[in-house]
């Protein structure tokens, strides 16, 4: 019977990369015409290759052929519309569709694009001589008002390459429509070919079809009308069904077009720019040249044999696998930004390589560590090398826009990141759509918490006063499910660039990102790792501006800052971290203290240690108490200890997992490196053990204990969750010791720093500001008269005992005030001192609403008293913004009035809503009697109980954080005005109290404290919301995985 059903090519597919309207996968739709026993599938997003890849490893995957292509809507000068279904023959006619695809969405707005008629009539651009867009076939899906003209047209610029596409969906009377088609086939000069316009795998994903098309179209389901398709014929239908539908010959057309395209994504051959090798040098001469230029530096000319021997072993693989240019391109790209004085750092595996320390990619140093070059680049990886660098990132658009402009729009754009549904967003959409009410939605969506998994849904809805059994509620959870997952539109990557020898839009689409100055590919990481084409990271880290602005405060460079300070360690180790680098989160730390670091290496091993995989691999507890001599280290033969000895003979990184599988299993470096890339997916893909085997094997062959093999892959399953390679942990230690370093000498500094370049870290610059408060540091307010745009250092008030520098609050700090307007009155300062109010909005041309954002912020204080004062002082001037009056207002009686000053609670209420921090009493400094008389105590207090005591505390909100290796456990950070208490909340009363867990802004806990040395945690036996105290007092809580 199997052999009966015609052969058939679906060539009109559109998947869910046709964003909100194709309702499934690249990969479900390849698997389902795998099932159903096409013969070839074309996947046809409309004007992109979005989801391409993953529709080519796929079918690479289940062997079947797959077809490239797009589908267009053409406008004339008229504007009527014109559809077109575009398919790759060879490797031109894909560079051909890439970039018609680019040009129609390089000249719209994100997300969007226009093609005209016109575009493939023009010689010279995508038409030439043997018509528009050569090497590419075209499928015609006339509009209900399709006239042959339109197809004599198609036919003349697609010469013996054009079809007319019947599309039959159990129509009210399909026969006519066939019949109809045919004619118009017949008198445009055109073949006919059946196709499925087919927006779907299965026909059960119509009602998510429907979903998303009202979604788009933002109207509710009920509606949108006819602009929902009639039934679900549009899903890939069995070979049996079009047998019914279509005539043979229309079926077998199906395969003669299929059999035209013989284009796969494997053909795609990534060519490296050229501009980074000189003229008359090929790129293996010149990187050694620069390598050895580099060595001559590092090492002052007498370069350890170690070294050298590493140096040669990686040239030798760099050369034969030809990654020369692309070290060379990453090499200039340092080269610019040191040019400009901005700071970068290479991290991740790059920092294995003794090359890219050579080249001052990267920091570590090879002759004081034991990396592996495997981890970076191997034979059997058969993928380019991955080299991350990070850059200051107030700076890092200058380093973007360096690459633009020496490579060229047509040769360098950003990486893709796909942007997909999760539970909220998915919840809000579907529940608009099915005409929930906007304060059912937020009310649901708002009672969610970040961990929530989907079952526990039912019962959020419950909360909510919402039947999750009643139909349209279980419709709404049924179709957000669905939604899940899907992708919701193109995004650009942190910093992956994609640099070409060749046009770029031929080898994928490019289109412009939400930002200016700034293109995108249609091709996420995954996406380009597939395909194995270069992607060089220029990645944005914020502690990096931060140690520039604090170095260019005290006069250092980086090179200056003494290795190995006591004092630093010191600090580490009381967990005094607040600010500095990587160690700054309340698990970190909980850790300094027990590790107790007083050597870099130590911290190498810290911020390796407090990740995922190391903890769930239960590396943590055995490492401690080995290192503290509290568990015996067993005896280990020397080719383990030289790979175990510096971590107490427990595997931390994964570089020690891979060197012990070569020097104790006998695997080869770049097996050594698919055994690490299995650890790092066999939760997902499983994989992990045909590795196992054979390194219990080996092992066993090299009379290793059995008891040791099998602990060993224990702690491999442990790097199925995140965790960090040796270099990579290196490469952020060093900035967590210069960071620590500043934070020990420099502290005034380090905070300025901080502040000027927020967004970033843990911390909010209120808790910034209270912490350098505690160290001595003095801050001062912001104010019209003396603060910058940015925080600033001041000298210290004459007569004090004190030669540490002040901070000056920037008056960027205030929320709402223009930059332009602050450059302004900056201006007007700069030329003489303001004598009054008036004076000051005269000269800087100050529009009310900033005269009114400095009054309220209390910026003001030296020209009209206080807060109420200089309200009333800016209510009262005649505001003249004309730009040729100089004229100054004349002073009103309002400035005569003499008004009572605010309270100190009135004042800190305003500091916070306009600066988002005080520099009077802290909050609950006023509210200190009435939390004692209810036996709640101070965190400082709280620091100092006996482990095991019943305690009571009480703080703002800070923070809330729940780690997925926690257990369901919530930490939640409380702040008062003695410092930070630090919660524990398990999992049953996460659930109990959850209301009071994520909804108070000050919150009580009565607990019973834990304590392990000098790290105390307050294990919550029970929650009090007591935001009711706070009044109005604007506050915010940062909450993390």
């Amino acid at each position: 019977m199997a052999n009966a059903l015609p052969f058939y090519a679906e060539l009109h597919c559109c998947s869910n990369f046709s964003f909100l309207r194709g309702a499934s996968h690249p990969e479900e739709l390849v698997e389902r015409a795998q099932a159903l026993g096409y013969s070839a599938l074309a996947i046809t997003d409309e004007a992109s290759l979005a989801g391409i890849v993953r529709a080519h490893k796929a079918a690479s995957a289940c062997g079947l052929k797959l077809i490239i292509g797009a589908e267009f809507h053409l406008v004339d000068q008229h504007g009527s519309g014109f559809r077109l279904v575009l398919l790759a023959q060879n490797r031109a006619g894909y560079g051909n569709l890439s970039a018609l695809i680019t040009l129609a969405r390089r000249r719209s707005r994100k997300g969007e694009y226009r093609l005209l008629r016109g575009d493939l009539e023009i010689p010279g651009q995508i038409a030439g001589g043997s018509g528009a867009v050569p090497d590419c076939l075209a499928l015609w899906i006339p509009g209900p008002d399709a006239s042959a003209d339109e197809g004599r047209w198609l036919a003349t610029h697609f010469p013996a390459r054009s079809w007319l596409a019947i599309e039959l969906h159990a129509g009210a009377n399909d026969a006519a429509r066939l019949a109809m088609l045919l004619a118009l086939a017949t008198a445009s000069g055109l073949p006919a070919v059946a196709t499925g316009d087919v927006h779907m795998h299965l026909r059960a994903r119509r009602p998510l079809q429907d979903t998303l098309t009202a979604i788009r179209l933002n109207s509710t389901l009920f509606a949108a009308g006819h602009a929902l398709f009639a039934n679900g014929e549009r899903h890939l239908r069995s070979r049996l069904r079009l047998a019914r539908i279509y005539p043979p010959d229309l079926l077998a057309e199906t395969l003669r077009i299929a059999a035209r395209c013989n284009f796969s994504l494997d053909e795609l051959h990534y060519e490296y720019p050229e501009e980074a090798v000189p003229d008359g040098q090929t790129p293996s001469a010149f990187l050694r040249t620069e390598v050895e230029k580099g060595l001559r530096q590092r090492y002052a000319g007498s370069v350890p044999g170690s070294v050298r021997e590493r140096v040669e072993h990686e040239l030798a693989l760099i050369g034969e696998l030809s990654y020369e240019s692309y070290f060379l391109t990453v090499y200039d790209i340092v080269n610019f930004a040191r040019s400009r004085n901005i700071l970068c750092q290479g991290r991740g595996s790059a920092a294995n390589s003794a090359v890219c320390y050579s080249l001052g990619i990267t920091e570590v140093d090879p002759a004081r560590s034991n990396l592996l070059f495997e981890r970076f680049i191997s034979r059997e990886r058969g993928e380019p090398p991955d080299i991350d660098v990070d850059f200051e990132h107030t700076r890092r658009e200058e380093v973007i826009q360096y690459l633009y402009a020496r490579y060229g729009r047509e040769r360098a754009a950003l990486a893709a990141a796909v942007v997909t549904y999760r539970t909220r967003g998915a919840l809000r959409d579907v529940g608009r759509v099915l005409g929930f009410g906007s304060s059912q939605i937020d009310a649901l969506t708002a009672s969610l918490a970040w961990w929530d998994k989907r079952e526990q849904l039912p019962d959020r809805l419950r909360a909510v006063g919402l039947d999750p059994a009643a139909p349209r509620v279980a419709k709404w959870l049924q179709l957000a499910e669905a939604l899940r997952g899907f992708p919701r539109h193109l995004s650009q990557h942190v910093g992956g660039f994609v640099i070409s020898r060749g046009p770029l839009a031929r080898l994928v689409p490019v289109e412009n990102a939400a930002m200016a100055e700034r293109t995108v590919i249609q091709w996420d990481k995954d996406d380009l790792d597939a395909l194995g084409l270069l992607k060089v990271d220029v990645l944005a880290l914020g502690m990096l501006s931060a140690i520039h602005r604090a170095l260019d405060l005290i006069g250092y460079r980086m090179q200056d800052i003494p290795p190995e300070d006591p004092l630093v360690y010191e600090m580490l180790c009381a967990a005094d971290t607040v600010g500095v680098f990587q160690i700054e989160s309340r698990a970190q730390m909980a850790m300094l203290p027990r590790l107790r670091p007083r050597h870099f290496y130590d911290l190498v091993i810290e911020v390796a240690l407090v990740r995922p995989g190391p903890i769930q691999g239960d590396m943590v507890h055995p490492y401690l108490r080995r290192r503290h001599g509290k568990e015996a280290i067993e005896a280990m033969r020397p080719e383990i200890a030289a790979v175990l000895g510096r971590t107490c003979g427990v595997p931390i990184f994964q570089e020690q997992v891979m060197q012990l599988a070569v020097v104790a299993a006998g695997f080869t470096p770049g097996e050594a490196d698919q055994l690490r890339r299995a650890m790092a997916a066999w939760r997902r893909k499983g994989g992990l053990e045909p590795f196992e085997q054979k390194l219990i094997a080996g092992m066993r062959q090299r009379g290793h204990d059995e008891s040791f093999a099998q602990r060993i892959c224990a702690q491999i399953r442990g790097f199925g969750e995140y965790g960090f390679p040796e270099s990579h942990a290196a490469s952020f230690a060093l900035l967590v010791y210069v960071s620590a370093w500043i934070k020990r000498h420099h502290p005034a500094a380090f905070l300025c720093a901080l502040l000027n370049s927020q967004p970033m870290g843990f911390y909010s610059p209120s808790q910034l500001v209270q912490d350098a408060r505690r160290h001595g540091v003095e801050v001062r307010p912001a104010m019209a008269t003396h603060s910058g745009w940015e925080a600033q250092l001041e000298n210290p008030a004459p007569g004090t005992s004190t030669d540490r520098p002040a901070v000056r609050l920037g008056l960027s700090s205030i929320s709402g005030l223009s930059q332009a307007a602050v450059f302004r009155l900056l201006e007007a300062r700069r030329q003489r001192p303001f004598a009054s109010v008036a004076d000051l909005a005269t000269r800087a041309r100050l529009a009310h609403r900033d005269l009114d954002l400095l009054a309220a912020a209390g910026t003001l204080a030296n020209l009209a008293g206080h807060r109420r004062q200089a309200a009333w002082a800016v209510a009262g001037i005649a505001v003249q913004l004309d730009l040729l009056s100089s004229v100054e207002p004349p002073e009103t009686a309002a400035e005569a009035t003499q008004l009572a000053e605010p309270s100190e609670a009135e004042n800190l209420i305003a500091d916070y809503a306009s600066t988002g921090l005080t520099l009077g009493r802290h909050p609950l400094s006023l509210l200190r009697a009435r939390l004692t008389a209810q036996r709640f105590v101070s965190a400082s207090q709280l620091l100092n109980a006996a482990d095991r005591q019943l305690m009571r505390a009480a703080g703002i909100v800070t923070c809330r954080q729940r780690p997925g290796t926690a257990s369901g456990i919530v930490f939640v950070t409380l702040e008062d005005e003695t410092g930070l208490a630090n919660i524990v909340v398990h999992a049953r009363l996460v659930e109990q109290q959850r209301r009071e867990l994520l909804g108070a802004r000050l919150l009580g806990v009565l607990g019973q404290v834990q304590r392990e040395g000098t790290v105390v945690h307050l294990v919550a036996k029970r929650l009090v919301d007591l935001s009711a105290l706070l009044g109005s007092l604007p506050t915010a809580s940062r909450n993390f995985h």
